[in-house]
């Protein structure tokens, strides 16, 4: 079974305008499978996964192409990203000879800052550049649904299509997560993920970073996890693991670039001074965030300690995707001070923004309490949007609303 992804139709647009498609995320994010599933019947395909295909394009990347053509789709590009040199040569050569190079390759890789370090070498300006995250709720649901926006007459639109859930419905899906797997089959939730760090996240790891500690790195996934949703602080997590700060810098910024984890900015400028600069830290699937956490089951976790964080989580990560999926960089921050006053999320567009505060209950208290504090950038700030699990769109107050979070 296939479950249509919202990136399809930016991948071939794309490869209508540049001579190189690539498109980056976690491992079994279904990268391949979508690309496989929307290419052209004359469009060939090899895995770098494959020994003997992987030889060949390390020993003679030239006889390699000769070899498979194109169009081409390549899987697992950061086995040998030497390949990126040859690729640019044979996108140039085409070009000079005149022809239309467009949509020759696509590439796909789980280890993105390793690809980039060889793309922004050999193929800038030839090269779309897409991240590919799990399973969205509104794929998931079949909704066609484009980039989240937070005005009113965006929202309403979304409403049309989307589905009501309850909170026992919302729970279950961050407890299940948007792993593609897991949600075409039966397979078991713990078994599942239990080989997903076993067999891919771990040989990223090493691969990346050469990790020698994988029993610290493990309790640093599982340290992170139950991190999800607040603020991330290096120095805590070195000392609680036992690792060095660098070494727990270093491990944050491959699970980041590996598309693990979403680092939410804080919103600041030279306004004030009293504005938090630590940045937050969130799970992209959820339902791994649950299983390092050892939540057993999706009521466990709704009435657990950890209810907050992970309604928060699903709800920024399912913004995040949104992003993704529209092809569009991500616009997201947080607010906090020295006071302690947040926001959950703020959408920046132009000189234009708006705040938005995530909360469980169906029609929280005082949710736009600290909305004011965005006076001080004078900024045009618009309406506050309220994801809660309100049952409609409607009014708090002139300035803010609550919305359902259906609508994502």
């Amino acid at each position: 079974m296939y479950i249509q992804r919202h990136l399809e139709n930016q991948i071939l647009t794309a490869s209508r305008s540049y001579p190189v498609v690539m498109v980056c995320g976690q491992r079994q994010m279904g990268k391949f499978t979508m690309l496989n599933h929307i290419k052209e019947p004359d469009r060939r395909y090899v895995t770098l996964d494959d020994g003997n295909a992987r030889r060949l394009a390390i020993q003679d990347p030239a006889l390699f192409f000769e070899t498979y053509g194109s169009p081409l789709l390549i899987d697992e590009i950061q086995r040998v990203p030497s390949l990126l040199l040859e690729m640019k040569k044979i996108v140039d050569e085409k070009a000079l000879a005149g022809e239309d190079n467009n949509g020759m390759f696509w590439i796909t890789g789980s280890q993105k800052f390793k690809m980039m370090q060889g793309v922004s070498e050999s193929l800038a300006g030839r090269v779309a550049v897409f991240d590919m995250a799990g399973l969205s709720a509104a794929e998931i649901e079949g909704r066609p649904v484009g980039l989240f926006q937070p005005d009113l007459k965006s929202l309403r639109e979304r409403l049309k299509t989307s589905v009501k859930k309850d909170i026992h419905t919302i729970y279950e899906d961050i407890y299940r997560g948007g792993m593609p797997k897991l949600r075409v089959s039966d397979l078991d939730n713990d078994r599942y993920y239990m080989d997903y760090i076993n067999t891919c996240l771990e040989r990223d790891i090493q691969d990346l970073a050469q990790v020698g500690k994988l029993n610290e790195f493990y309790d640093f996934l599982v340290f992170v996890a139950a991190r999800t949703g607040q603020e991330l602080k290096y120095d805590e997590i070195a000392k609680t693991i036992g690792v060095s700060l660098p070494t727990a810098k270093s491990w944050i910024s491959i699970l980041e670039r590996s598309g693990v984890i979403f680092i939410l900015r804080p919103y600041f400028s030279n306004i004030s001074k009293r504005l938090v600069k630590t940045p937050k830290v969130y799970f992209m699937d959820t339902g791994l965030a649950a299983y390092l956490c050892r939540w057993p089951n999706a009521e466990t976790l709704a009435n657990g300690a950890m209810d907050g964080a992970f309604f928060e989580t699903y709800v920024v990560t399912e913004i995040v995707k949104s992003y993704y999926n529209a092809g569009k960089p991500v616009d997201l921050f947080y607010y906090r001070d020295t006071d302690k006053k947040e926001i959950d999320l703020l959408v920046v567009n132009g000189d234009q923004i708006t705040p938005i505060e995530i909360k469980k209950g169906k029609e929280p208290s005082k949710p736009d309490k600290n909305f004011n504090v965005l006076q001080q950038f004078h900024l045009d700030v618009q309406p506050g949007i309220i994801l809660c699990l309100s049952d409609e769109l409607i009014p708090f107050n002139r300035q803010s609303w609550y919305c359902p979070v259906s609508v994502l």
